[in-house]
């Protein structure tokens, strides 16, 4: 039984998130195999979802679509809606919020719950969970599996490892349990401990979150700057914490909601192998940064840019920063300081995918003027066409050189995350 005053803490997971959706509103489908993947014709043809019933199959999330079609011929395929997704997400943080004052997101399909001295009310954490999943379910016909326990980590990974495998979808780990339910669990089961880290803990003997916990913290240290460089002191102890459950961290309603920086990626529809080619992704980027920037009142002291080769099964490319003289949120400086950082480091291969970011936010309502060049005029000029886009649509008004071939800017103003509204 829980105590009243150990924190309570739920982790709340959608099942198949866009898939559940999507069979929702679609209930003819609801006993075939769905799935939603991007545009193949695009090279974006990747599994981004898969409902039971598909997986029951072999299909797999993050595979080719060509690949689930060879297991699963009849398989419905749906493209993604991702304002749809995000409508669903936003609907589900307001049910929760029905139950306790602290939900935090961790991601689309994905929030915690703060429900310490609130689920005596319910008789146990276990039946507010089922409560709540009562209510995700009757109104938006989405399945949620809850983990509970007493940090978020904990609450995370008992979703993870149990709910999400038992009949009921919930799951309770008592902090009494933990070296009898999370312990001997292997070391992929660790929340944060991806394939590769994975592997370096075998490299070091180390097989389960329970050989994780149980290796005093100073030894644990030892061992990964031997395997991994001086500086992984850091990374050992947030390893070592998190397979002990210890986690301070509050749940906190908009946590996510001060900005940090604002940044744009694409993944390209084919190799991009030209200056005029590149340039002309960069100008695009920047604008839409910069364009999201002046929307939220920011201007950016720095500047990032880079790239990733045209070959995904081995990765390369690179991410490189500059700081600006001025804090500024104007497209035509960004775009020539991403432009100089771009050529700095661009080895002339193919490249696939690129990115702009603006970083060290500030308030965009002062700013430095200049001697030369005349700031005051861009930035009544960018104010301008960002009023017509927002009036009548990103596509209202475009450069010239984003109706060439290369250009990107009308395919994406269909897409929100790189995928289909």
């Amino acid at each position: 039984m829980a105590c009243p005053t150990e924190r309570t803490i739920m982790l709340a997971d959608c099942l198949s998130f866009y898939a559940s959706v999507e069979k929702t509103a679609h209930p003819e489908f609801r006993d075939r195999p769905v799935v939603v993947a991007g545009d193949p014709a695009r090279r974006s043809g990747i599994i981004l979802a898969a409902c039971p019933v598909a997986k029951a199959q072999g299909v797999k999330t993050a595979e080719t679509l060509g690949e689930a079609m060879g297991k699963c011929p009849q398989l419905i395929v749906i493209r993604p809606r991702m304002q749809t997704y995000l409508q669903v997400s936003l609907q589900i943080t307001e049910i929760l919020e029905q139950f306790s004052d602290r939900v935090e997101p961790f991601s689309i399909d994905e929030q915690f719950i703060d429900a310490t001295g609130i689920w005596p009310r319910y008789g146990s954490p276990e039946r507010m969970a089922a409560q709540i999943q009562r209510y995700i379910m009757l109104q938006t016909g989405i399945w949620a599996r809850l983990g509970i326990s007493s940090t978020k980590v904990l609450a995370k990974m008992a979703c993870d490892i149990h709910a999400k495998k038992n009949e009921s979808g919930i799951f309770h780990l008592q902090t009494a349990q933990i070296a009898s339910q999370l312990w001997p669990r292997p070391v992929h089961n660790l929340f944060g401990a991806g394939s590769r880290m994975t592997r370096h803990f075998a490299r070091m003997g180390l097989y389960t979150i329970g050989d994780i916990a149980q290796t005093p913290l100073p030894r644990l240290k030892e061992m990964m700057r031997a395997r991994m460089g001086k500086n992984s002191d850091i990374q050992a102890e947030v390893y070592w914490r998190t397979a002990n459950g210890l986690d301070d961290s509050p749940v906190t309603p908009g946590t996510h909601d001060v900005q940090q920086a604002v940044g744009h990626q694409m993944t390209l529809p084919r190799d991009y192998r030209t200056p005029a080619e590149i340039d002309l992704i960069l100008l695009e980027l920047s604008e839409e940064v910069c364009r999201r920037c002046r929307s939220k009142g920011y201007a950016g002291w720095v500047v990032s840019a880079g790239a990733q080769g045209a070959d995904f099964d081995r990765p390369s490319g690179f991410y490189r920063q500059q700081k600006l003289p001025d804090p500024t949120n104007i497209t035509r400086e960004v775009y020539t300081a991403a432009r100089r950082l771009f050529y700095r480091f661009w080895d002339g291969q193919p490249i696939r995918r690129a990115g702009v970011t603006l970083s060290q936010l500030t308030d965009a309502s002062s700013y430095q003027l200049t001697l030369f060049g005349n700031r005051e005029k861009a930035r009544s000029l960018e104010k301008a066409t960002d009023a017509i886009k927002n009036r009548f649509g990103s596509t209202a008004i475009l450069r010239a050189s984003s109706l060439m071939e290369p250009g990107q800017a009308r395919e994406r103003s269909a897409k929100i995350g790189g995928h289909y509204k």
